[in-house]
């Protein structure tokens, strides 16, 4: 690889460049030892413009467990919060480190930031996608699957950044996503439309339905996630009402694969998108996705600045 490569979005990466990744923090987690000087003498700087557990302590441990130095910042404690632009911001962060990762809103934040960088800029999560996550889902699901072609996932919830990037990551790798959600709750439009093209493609197929029974039925993986995301606290009885049906519990489990494996992206808020039986049950492999992150934004971070 050369030049200057970002990671916005999982559609930022060829199948080939996402199967290249998987391999790699397969073969980092199991010899971690051997990662510990990759990137040694290397400065990242954390950026995180919302609350995060998983992604700010993997992200960090990463970096130092991999030689280099970790750099984080809360929003607040930058001058965005007094007004410079993300532009400037990323200018002057950029003589300073080799690489920015940032959780923030809007992906437009994002995109300008890189552009504006001259250094890997690397979305840790944004309110259209979640990359970093997608990443150490689909480790953890060929970890435990054994290959990804053909496998069904069924997500079930939100159509929100989580499912974007599912939706991207699965039809890259030859998968079958089905998100169900409810109506108005969908995915973008535009992101199944390229998913979709994708998966001409590659053999992988997408679709968004508002069945939850139909998505989980035959399924490999039942994934769900929070219904409430930061910043829509106002909306949470509706969503609350609306996503109601669309629990992952042992009604819909009984519709999947007899060895059905169900997953969550995290933090979980049981008896409302997961019943506590199923969280904490012997199908969840939620605590293996979480562990992933660490070593799928090492693989991440070793390609990015290697």
């Amino acid at each position: 690889m050369s030049g200057k490569r970002d990671l916005l979005s999982i559609d930022d990466l060829s199948p080939d460049e996402l199967r290249h990744l998987l391999d790699e923090a397969a073969a980092g987690k199991a010899d971690r030892a051997a990662w510990s000087e990759r990137l040694r003498g290397k400065q990242v700087a954390l950026i995180f413009e919302k609350p995060s557990t998983r992604t700010r302590v993997s992200f960090e441990v990463a970096v130092t467990s991999m030689g280099g130095h970790a750099v984080v910042l809360r929003g607040d404690e930058l001058q965005l919060g007094r007004g410079e632009t993300i532009e400037d911001t990323g200018r002057v962060l950029a003589r300073y480190v080799d690489a920015i990762v940032v959780r923030t809103f809007g992906q437009d934040r994002l995109e300008r930031l890189a552009d504006a960088a001259n250094v890997p800029v690397v979305n840790a999560l944004s309110d259209f996608s979640h990359p970093c996550q997608c990443l150490a889902d689909l480790l953890t699901i060929r970890e435990k699957r054994g290959e990804l072609t053909g496998v069904k996932l069924a997500y079930l919830g939100d159509g929100n950044n989580v499912a974007h990037s599912l939706m991207f990551g699965g039809a890259k790798l030859g998968m079958e996503v089905v998100v169900a959600c409810p109506s108005g709750y969908e995915p973008f439009p535009q992101v199944l439309e390229r998913s979709q093209e994708i998966g001409g493609e590659t053999g992988g197929r997408v679709s968004v339905s508002n069945d939850p029974l139909g998505a989980a039925a035959g399924a490999d993986v039942l994934y769900t996630d929070v219904w409430t995301s930061m910043g829509q606290e106002g909306e949470e009885d509706d969503r609350r009402a609306s996503l109601a049906p669309f629990q992952v519990n042992e009604d819909l489990i009984g519709l999947a694969k007899d060895d059905v494996v169900v997953m969550h992206c995290l933090p979980a808020h049981r008896g409302e998108e997961i019943s506590p039986d199923v969280m904490d049950g012997p199908r969840a492999i939620v605590w293996d996705q979480a562990e992933n992150r660490l070593h799928a934004q090492k693989a991440l971070l070793a390609w990015l600045l290697g």
